[in-house]
């Protein structure tokens, strides 16, 4: 009994983690145009990646995911999976546009003065020099997103997907289990975590940059 309720969880481990890998990437692409903007964008962009920022962190997530999933399902007809998917990669960018604005701002304007008294554009400059030191400095905050994510992904059983806690919800109900089953999830979404981290930090070591 024991080893079929934790195989049947399991199973939605490689769930837990397609939505995870879907909502990361995704996430870290939006946060960066956003923080860019932030940065460099002037005025009227600057202010709007703040207030996108602002709004999309005061909201609880399950509210968010709701409202997105509405609007995504209803816009295209896509699978419950993938709405879910792409409502907390929206979500997680306004964590991740702070992450990488801060981890712009700690290369230093003195580095985009050097390189546009080289010739660069401020185009080039942003790319070839800032980003690159910016996506290595992020890796310390930005293993703490990857772990936020990987447990916020348990939200999208409100909306069907069979990851790991719809799954321990179903056996809860079905085997009158709610410990044991319970159990196995936090067991899986705690070694889900604890060995991303560990990857991060492996990432961290091999890349750091000298002096910060």
């Amino acid at each position: 009994m024991v080893l079929e309720i934790m195989g049947y969880i399991l199973q939605g481990t490689f769930i837990t983690i397609a939505v995870s890998v879907v909502a990361l990437p995704m996430g870290l692409l939006l946060g960066m145009l956003l923080a860019l903007a932030r940065v460099y964008g002037g005025k009227i962009l600057s202010s709007f990646a703040a207030v996108y920022s602002t709004v999309m962190r005061a909201v609880p997530p399950i509210v968010l995911l709701f409202i997105l999933y509405f609007i995504i399902a209803g816009s295209i007809n896509i699978s419950p999976f993938w709405a879910g998917s792409i409502a907390l990669g929206i979500i997680s960018s306004s964590y991740q546009l702070e992450i990488m604005r801060g981890a712009i701002q700690s290369v230093g304007s003195g580095q985009m003065m050097a390189a546009r008294a080289l010739g660069m554009s401020r185009v080039t400059a942003i790319r070839h020099i800032i980003i690159p030191q910016a996506l290595r400095l992020a890796i310390p905050p930005w293993s703490n997103e990857v772990a936020l994510v990987l447990k916020d992904s348990s939200l999208v059983y409100a909306i069907g997907v069979p990851e790991i806690l719809r799954r321990a919800q179903f056996v809860s109900a079905r085997t009158y289990q709610p410990f044991l089953a319970f159990s196995v999830a936090a067991l899986i979404y705690f070694l889900l975590t604890f060995l991303s981290n560990r990857l991060l930090d492996k990432v961290e070591e091999k890349t750091r940059i000298p002096g910060f």
